[in-house]
């Protein structure tokens, strides 16, 4: 919580790690928590947040055997007017956290980490992996037994419009549901039986 080793702490709130019970099977992978994450000290409050909520909920993930954190546990902005406006991450402080997200993996030994756009996709893939065009695609990792990566949620909120959202959206479902075929019946949301016609 007192970590200094970039100078991202300085104009953020708080450290924000990533939550999630110890019996998790997938890791879901952000940039870095936004102003929302920052000030409640929480990853994935905000409105992206609520955008992955209701997708894992769509895809029949149990959000609750779920962990997500960030690459970074600092928030990175810049001030305009009353606005903190989200600012990326450089390599170097990427780098510094690292050492925090890799000891997360270790701890929780996930079966699947999911990448949460192209920043957690370039580092846990690698530089080369284009989430455009190879995103879904479960690859064999040193990471954890599957790794893949998705569009951020934040991305579906920047759509154009609300058919560009809704078809986004709808996307970003149908990856997290063939993330779903690879979990164990236990990180999925328990389906009632279909009544019986009396």
């Amino acid at each position: 919580m007192s970590c200094r080793s970039c100078g991202l702490w300085e104009h953020a709130t708080q450290t924000v790690f990533g939550e999630g019970n110890a019996d998790i099977e997938v890791i879901l992978v952000g940039e870095q928590p936004g102003d929302k994450e920052d000030l409640a000290g929480h990853p994935f409050v905000g409105p992206a947040g609520k955008v992955l909520d209701r997708a894992l909920l769509s895809a029949g993930i149990n959000r609750e055997k779920v962990y997500v954190t960030n690459l970074v546990k600092h928030f990175k902005s810049v001030q305009r007017g009353k606005w903190r406006i989200h600012k990326k991450p450089n390599a170097e402080e990427i780098a510094a956290c690292r050492p925090w997200l890799d000891a997360e993996i270790s701890l929780i030994q996930p079966r699947v980490v999911v990448c949460l756009g192209a920043s957690a996709a370039k580092v846990l893939i690698g530089r080369d992996y284009r989430v455009t065009q190879q995103r879904g695609e479960m690859l064999r990792s040193e990471v954890a037994e599957f790794i893949t990566a998705t569009v951020h949620p934040s991305s579906i909120l920047r759509a154009p419009d609300g058919d560009s959202r809704r078809l986004a959206m709808q996307e970003f479902i149908e990856d997290l549901k063939s993330i779903a075929r690879h979990l164990p019946a236990s990180a999925l949301i328990a389906k009632s039986p279909d009544r019986v016609s009396e």
